[in-house]
């Protein structure tokens, strides 16, 4: 599977082992070494994934990340040097679809691309689903809530989908990450995250949700509210 992926990082010879180990599994590779150069990139040249560094000059990954979310749903790997479980959650509450941490190998980061570029065509050619006022439309990667559409990660994409596919079934953590393609990098702390993300964009009240719903003890299952009631 080819792609044109965007390459943000400041450190130069990382950016070209990088480069070079992407272009080796038949990618084409645009690299830039500052945060407003990549939004321009992005903007232009719309990749497909973005491999963005954390700690870029010019504009930091954080904000190149919220400016993408703003308008985009491109995949965003990042890139960082820190690596406590507050910074992973950050990278991922704001957007990101996946999060690695200096030093890494360069075969794991093609790896991840990979599983993260897998994610889309998955669904394709599938039907509507529509969960009450829900609708997941897998083909335009879209999701729309009582008429409004509503952006979404494709991390928070993937497990809307997943949910959807099965109304009122309840998955367990472990079952939605091993049907989000088996991403054995992704955590259970993963799953929540997009979880209360999720609830902040389609619930009416994400303190009280009616259609994201968590069972506890066991996992996560999605229903159509008040109109499952009895």
């Amino acid at each position: 599977m080819s792609a044109l992926i965007l390459v943000a990082e400041d450190d130069e010879n990382q950016a070209e082992l990088v480069r070079r180990y992407l272009e080796q599994d038949h990618h084409r590779v645009v690299v830039v070494h500052d945060g407003r150069d990549a939004l321009d990139v992005v903007r232009d040249q719309r990749p497909e994934l973005v491999v963005l560094d954390l700690m870029l000059p010019g504009l930091g990954g954080l904000d190149v990340c919220r400016a993408l979310r703003a308008d985009s749903d491109v995949l965003v790997l990042m890139l960082t040097a820190r690596s406590t479980e507050d910074d992973l959650l950050h990278g991922l509450g704001i957007g990101a679809d996946d999060y690695m941490t200096k030093p890494f190998s360069p075969r794991e980061l093609v790896a991840r691309v990979r599983t993260l570029l897998r994610r889309r065509p998955a669904t394709r050619a599938a039907p509507l689903l529509r969960v009450g006022p829900i609708v997941v439309d897998p083909v335009r990667h879209e999701v729309t809530v009582r008429g409004s559409l509503v952006e979404c990660t494709p991390g928070e994409f993937g497990l809307l989908a997943v949910l959807a596919s099965e109304v009122n079934r309840v998955f367990t953590r472990e079952q939605l990450l091993d049907r989000m393609h088996g991403d054995s990098y992704l955590t259970t702390r993963t799953i929540d995250t997009h979880v209360k993300n999720l609830r902040r964009k389609i619930e009416t009240d994400s303190r009280t949700p009616e259609h994201l719903v968590t069972v506890y003890g066991i996992g996560y299952k999605l229903t159509a509210g008040r109109a499952d009631a009895p």
